[in-house]
């Protein structure tokens, strides 16, 4: 794709959509939205001749890149073959897409259940908790995302949540484990590991096992910045919630199809999960699609009892047929494997480069294409570079650099986040951490440490 520069349409762009678009998560009045004409591989375009490298994959979903052909030309044969189908009856694309999402889970899983999104899907696995249990609670962590309908956002871990939650949901909330800003005092990964673990395990005997249905965690916690856990903390969760007949929910919304370098993140470890939420990265958000991947016991549940759930666009046929064609394609051209790849050998040594260089940035994380720096005023109080929940002129000033230097960026407080496709190439990432150093410049005068 080229380069469009076409300053009427863009005119007409904004003004439709600033008189008739009510826009999630803003104050409609204080915001002024770019106008985009097009994108394609790990490039976005606007109607102003700029192209900017995808380091955001939007809401990180963009797994695949832009418009792979692939998949647009599945979506097209499936539109003039079968546009709809309703949920009650079987649709070939529909169960080969869950065929190929179970045959990438852990082992155990047989059946999934096709949403239209993130949110659903943890609605879904949560209502399926606690039938599955007959326990009303639910345990989360602070630091998470899990969406913006009622549950989900109830279950959220950060300021989101706040004007949502009337204390009604049966959520608890739990500190996960943070070396970087440990909330237990450890010096160590293995310390922060069996710290967050007991501190978990004590929340539960002070909730009262026989009152929790589910924990439910992203295997790695996505928006609220990225934090791997250490190894054997996961196992960890699996062997409590083996102890107290827990369901335990691995949300892998953001983490999951490619974004971490493995088909899900939890496959670091040999874990478990009893359901599994996905949508994002299973056909990179073409279509939208999320759903829960059941666990045989939960399917046997519902064998001979209804499940009282269901949407009309459950396993959208143009959705299952952009999976399918994202799943084939991510294998066949080894695309998760570029993923591991890139954050290996390129984006973990590039960042900690930018690191040395650059104090602002405090520490780096994550794995994949799936990376956070966590920005700071100084390195040794680790005072963020913006407040929990807000934003700063730092953070606005390095947004301005990063848009000046053909970067899309993602933010989120005083964190950015460097999550390229999974089809970034090695020319395409090293060009991105050039700009980055650049663009980095526009905040090192807000360091203040020595």
């Amino acid at each position: 794709m080229q380069p469009i520069n076409d300053a009427s349409a863009k005119a007409q762009v904004l003004a439709d959509d600033r008189a008739h678009v009510f826009h999630s998560w803003s104050a409609q009045s204080l915001i002024s939205p770019m106008a985009i004409a097009g994108a394609e591989g790990s490039y976005v375009y606007d109607y102003d001749g700029n192209e900017y490298l995808d380091l955001s994959s939007q809401l990180v979903n963009t797994n695949i890149g832009h418009q792979h052909p692939k998949v647009v030309a599945a979506i097209k044969a499936q539109a003039d073959r079968l546009t709809t189908i309703a949920p009650q009856h079987a649709n070939d694309v529909r169960g080969e897409a869950a065929r190929l999402i179970v045959e990438r889970a852990p082992e155990g899983f047989t059946h999934v259940f096709f949403t239209n999104g993130g949110t659903e899907a943890v609605e879904h696995a949560v209502r399926m908790a606690r039938l599955h249990t007959g326990r009303p609670k639910v345990l989360s962590r602070y630091r998470s995302y899990h969406g913006g309908t009622n549950v989900s956002v109830n279950l959220t871990g950060d300021p989101r949540r706040w004007p949502n939650d009337t204390g009604t949901a049966g959520v608890v909330h739990f500190f996960g484990p943070f070396l970087y800003r440990s909330e237990f005092h450890a010096t160590t990964e293995a310390e922060e590991c069996e710290r967050a673990l007991r501190h978990l395990e004590q929340t539960i005997i002070f909730e009262g096992p026989n009152t929790i249905a589910a924990i439910i965690l992203e295997s790695i916690p996505g928006t609220a910045g990225i934090m791997v856990p250490p190894q054997g903390y996961l196992s960890g969760v699996r062997e409590l919630c083996d102890r107290y007949g827990i369901i335990y929910i691995a949300d892998e919304v953001m983490s999951g199809f490619g974004r971490s370098g493995e088909w899900f993140a939890i496959d670091a470890e040999p874990v478990r999960p009893d359901l599994i939420t996905f949508a994002k990265g299973v056909n990179s958000g073409y279509v939208p699609l999320g759903g829960v991947i059941v666990s045989a016991p939960i399917v046997e549940t519902f064998s001979e009892r209804v499940y009282p759930g269901g949407l009309t666009y459950s396993g959208h046929p143009l959705a299952c047929a952009a999976a399918v064609a994202t799943m084939t394609a991510m294998a066949e051209e080894g695309i998760v494997e570029n993923a591991k790849r890139i954050g290996d050998e390129i984006l973990r040594p590039g960042l900690e480069a930018l690191a040395e260089k650059h104090h602002v940035i405090g520490e780096v994380r994550g794995k994949g294409v799936f990376f956070a720096l966590d920005l700071v005023v100084d390195r040794a109080t680790k005072e963020p570079l913006a407040p929990y929940g807000g934003t700063s002129p730092a953070m606005g000033d390095l947004g301005a650099a990063m848009k000046a230097e053909g970067l899309f960026p993602f933010m989120n407080y005083h964190r950015l986040h460097i999550v390229p496709p999974c089809t970034i190439s090695s020319e395409e990432a090293t060009e991105a951490l050039t700009r980055l150093d650049r663009a980095l410049t526009a905040i090192d005068g807000h360091y203040q440490g020595s």
